[in-house]
């Protein structure tokens, strides 16, 4: 198979009709690592409303338990990828996924902004610093399969374009973006874990190449004090020289799933979807509270 005879057959498919099947392709074939990266951002990003990280520091997952919150959030999101909407597993990973929302009060403004990451966020990393950028194909299909993901979680009133989810995320981060202690914890806790997959000795170079890699919104949300000019130009040089040295290998020729990263570390034997993710208590840790009405997030069911 030749390099670009994959996409060659993603442009082959209807962009709506087959999104999750062209999401597949470009997730499990095209772009693993970079996907795997840009989620990661997507979530990160998050922190710095301080409405989402307040609440994520006060259910504790991401401070206290973070690989495991790490760990059941990718393979959540992974099991429909891997599976698709109707199936018995990608119908349970949404379930859960619902369930655990439910149990905090969300509002719909944020809903909407978590979910503009996930369409936003890769899109722009890969344009930046994979082996090749995203079809046009590839944009429309990963912006149907998150609106597609949305209805299924009950969020109202999603964007219906790219460009729409990209106003959105960029007119919500202008407005929302701002320090909270808080949301630092949950942030100094995340680029702690990304640091314990690699050797100890490697941890404060892998820091600063993470914050070198953030952009200067995000760098003054949470106050770090950004990296040198040098150092910030050399790290992302560095990962654009290794999306040039992907575009000279052969073609992946079988699909690398996210539950396949070497990052996922809690489940040595196995797990079930139905057992992942959290199921939180009233009273504790973060008081989780009814939300409103979710029969539309309850459809899935």
């Amino acid at each position: 198979m030749k390099r670009f005879e994959l996409l060659g057959r993603i442009r082959r498919l209807d962009p709506v009709a087959d999104a999750r099947e062209i999401y597949r392709l470009s997730t499990a074939f095209e772009f693993p690592w970079d996907y795997t990266r840009a989620l990661e951002l997507a979530l990160y990003r998050t922190y710095a409303v301080p409405s989402i990280g307040r609440l994520l520091a006060r259910t504790a997952e991401l401070t206290e338990r973070t690989q495991k919150r790490y760990d059941d959030t990718v393979l959540l999101l992974d099991t429909i990828v891997e599976h698709g909407f109707a199936a018995e597993e990608g119908r349970t990973a949404i379930r859960r996924i619902n369930q655990m929302h439910r149990s905090y009060d969300i509002g719909d403004d944020d809903m909407r902004y978590v979910l503009s990451t996930f369409v936003v966020v890769p899109r722009r990393w890969i344009d930046a610093y994979g082996w090749r950028r995203l079809s046009r194909h590839e944009v429309v299909a990963t912006t149907e399969y998150y609106r597609t993901l949305g209805r299924h979680m009950g969020i109202p009133d999603i964007p219906g374009t790219y460009e729409e989810f990209e106003a959105l995320l960029d007119a919500y981060e202008e407005e929302h973006f701002g320090w909270d202690e808080q949301a630092r914890q949950v942030s100094d806790a995340t680029l702690d874990l990304m640091a314990s997959w690699y050797p100890r000795p490697l941890a404060p170079l892998l820091r600063t190449a993470t914050l070198a890699l953030l952009d200067e919104p995000l760098l003054r949300a949470f106050r770090y004090t950004p990296p040198g000019a040098a150092t910030t130009a050399l790290v992302r040089r560095a990962v654009r020289t290794r999306g040039r040295l992907v575009r000279l290998l052969p073609p992946r020729r079988s699909p690398h799933f996210a539950r396949q990263n070497r990052e996922i570390k809690g489940y040595p034997d196995g797990y079930r979807v139905a057992d992942l993710g959290t199921r939180p208590v009233p009273g504790l840790r973060g008081c989780p509270v009814r939300h409103r009405d979710t029969s539309a997030a309850d459809a899935v069911e």
